[in-house]
């Protein structure tokens, strides 16, 4: 019989929790920015607004 290494490639639950954590507020940090923002972040012109703008539609937020 031949023995075959196999290197442990689990997470432990701590590097879990903080993937998801960090999943979790980047996914938060998106939404205000898209949803809530209404132009006060992207100052950078017209392009991002309409960007941002049509990201609300998509997402079914009112915004008029």
């Amino acid at each position: 019989m031949a023995l075959a290494y196999s290197p442990d490639t689990s997470i432990d639950s701590t590097r879990l929790a903080f993937i998801a954590a960090a999943i979790v507020v980047l996914a938060m940090l998106a939404l205000y920015v898209v949803g809530f923002d209404q132009g006060a972040i992207s100052r950078t012109g017209m392009y991002m607004h309409e960007l941002m703008h049509d990201g609300r539609h998509l997402m079914g937020l009112p915004c008029h």
